[in-house]
Parts: C-alpha cells; structure tokens; sequence
C-alpha cells in the first residue's frame, strides 16, 4: 500500500493544560481544534502506523482538547485516543491487519502506536464495537472485578444511561449482582430496567432522596462507581453500608462535592478512591489483559454486550457535526477518516 505524505486530520490548537473545569460538554471545537492537512507521521522502533478505519469519542477526548484531562496537549497534533483500523507499516507480525489502539492521534486519516499495545479483533467484530472496545468496556470489565471483590450483593453506578453504564449493568445483570443504576432523566428507566438494572434512582427526582435509605437496606451496595462527581454522589456514598467504596473515574460535574460526613472514613471503614484505564495497563499483567479482551470481543460478538450508535461522523465534517451529535445521549459517537 503507498502511503501518502500528508493527511487531513483534527489537528489541536494549544499546548500542555488549561487549569479550567469546564467539563466535557462542547458547543464548538473552534477554540480548541482544527480540521486540516500534516504531514504522515513514520513509525520508529517499536511503532506502527496504522490507517485508521473509524475512532471514537470519549468524555476523556473532550476533557483533553480543553487542557482538563491527565496528559497534557500537543499543539499542531491530532486529538483523539480510541480507534480501529489497518496497520500498513512498521516491523510487527499484525501488518495487513485490523487492530484496535489506544493512542494519542486517531482523529486523523492515520496514526502511530505502539506495536506492543494493538489488540486484533476478531473478523466477525463489527467496526463500531472493535473502535470502542478499549476505553469503555475494558474499564467496565477492571472496575467490574472491583464489585466483584467487594462481595457485596449490589453496587451503584451513575452516569447509567451512557454507554460504559449499560456495559456495566448488563455485567451485573449476567453475574446475579444487582445494579443500583443513577441517571438525571426518568425517561430512561424503563430501558435501564429492561437492561438488568435492579433500581433506577433519578437525581432530578425531589423524591429520590426518600427512595435511596430503602434502596441502601435491601440491597446493601459496597462499590460506587462515579463518573460524574457531584454532590448526589457523595451524598449517596455517606448513605451506603460499612465498608463500602467510591470508585471515581470521571469528572462530568463541574460543581465540587461537600463531604459531609468525612467521620464515616474512620468509623464506618469508607474509602474513597479513582479508577485510572492507563493505569490498569500499567499494573496488569499481560496475561490477564489478554483473558479480558478475549472477553470483551467474545461478548460483542454473542451480542451480551452492544454499542449503541448515535452518529458517524465524516472527519471532514467534524468541526461542525460533532457538538450537535455529541448533543444526543442516546448512544456512542464515531469519526470515520
């Protein structure tokens, strides 16, 4: 295959971070992106380049074109850290094949990454579930072992209605622990019942705050698994039993919780703790990431697990399509090179 020497790509406008909180929400890229032609990256030792097929868009990829996320940006490079795609060059025996990667750049026609990290997809994985197969449901599975280890009967999630949510609540569902599911709006309940959820507890709801010591005795939850970071999380933490945990792992609220009852951490046995993906990486080993991407493609495929697709969006679109696709939260989003 001839590799050009320039693509088109979402290219960043700023360097390093921005010190703001604004959150992932997005009216426009135009402060932050723009959609132009640089020059095909060349893989180096232990690189390859891989001409991407489709990416996905994360909140993580929101916080960091803004300067708010855990690694700083890189003026004059392309945004974007998930995707699938064919790897055309570079000295690794995947050449000629479709791989999933996690990596800086895949908001672009290409991408390098590491040939140690690439993941083959299996051939009966659907694009859209081998490009979000990383940051969402291998963060359901490692956080989902968190639950399991608690022994607890439940656990509670929020952010429910998002895609990593219902991964998670089908996890529940499958395994016989009972999902405690929080969303914002009472119109997704039903299908989050539907999904596996054991209750639904909606925070625009006055009445929620009755509904939670009822909810907290019956099932007696021990792992909180928060994306949003607010105050109705912390106040359903204190409400939990002993011994229980909070798992932040995203930050969707701009508005800081008060800890109230920062007694509980040294009476009730409480603890408070982030869940980091790159991290999880890091400290797992090889074998056991091995069994957990065969798990995750295995249950796409049997249909246990299924990306809800809300928009494709054309990379040369991008800057105008994206924030109003992002708008709909009803499913994943995906740029297509």
């Amino acid at each position: 295959m001839t590799v050009p020497s320039e693509m088109t790509a979402l290219i960043q406008l700023h360097e390093g971070y921005s010190g703001s909180r604004e959150g992932p929400a997005i009216e426009s890229l135009d402060p932050y992106l723009r959609f132009g032609t640089t020059a095909v990256p060349t893989p180096g030792d232990g690189q390859v380049l891989i001409k991407v097929g489709l990416a996905g868009v994360n909140p993580s990829d929101l916080h960091f074109i803004k300067g708010e996320y855990g690694q700083p940006r890189v003026k004059d490079a392309p945004a974007g850290f998930e995707g699938v795609g064919e790897v055309i060059a570079g000295e690794t025996p995947f050449k000629g094949m479709r791989v999933s990667f996690a990596t800086l750049g895949t908001w672009a026609e290409y991408v390098l990454a590491d040939a140690a990290s690439l993941i083959p997809c299996r051939p009966d994985l659907a694009d859209t579930d081998a490009a979000a197969q990383i940051v969402n449901p291998i963060t359901a599975m490692a956080m989902f072992d968190l639950v399991r280890k608690s022994g607890g009967e439940s656990f509670i999630l929020n952010a429910a209605g998002s895609q990593l949510g219902k991964l998670l609540i089908a996890l529940g569902r499958d395994e016989g622990i009972k999902p405690i599911a929080v969303v914002r709006r009472s119109e997704q309940v039903e299908a989050l019942k539907a999904l596996g959820a054991a209750e639904v507890l909606v925070t625009s709801d006055p009445a929620m705050a009755k509904a939670v010591p009822g909810v907290m005795r019956a099932l007696k939850p021990r792992i909180l698994l928060d994306a949003v970071g607010d105050q109705a999380t912390a106040d359903l933490f204190f409400s939990m039993p002993n011994r229980a945990t909070w798992v932040n792992y995203g930050k969707l609220s701009t508005e800081p919780p008060q800890l109230t009852q920062l007694g509980q951490l040294i009476f009730q046995h409480k603890t408070i703790t982030g869940f980091w993906l790159t991290r999880w990486f890091q400290e797992t080993l090889k074998e056991e990431i091995a069994k957990v991407i065969a798990e995750v493609q295995e249950r796409f495929v049997t249909g246990k697990w299924t990306t809800d697709v809300n928009a494709v969006v054309p990379l040369a679109d991008a800057m105008a399509e994206l924030p109003k696709a992002l708008k709909r939260t009803d499913g994943k989003v995906f740029i297509k090179p």
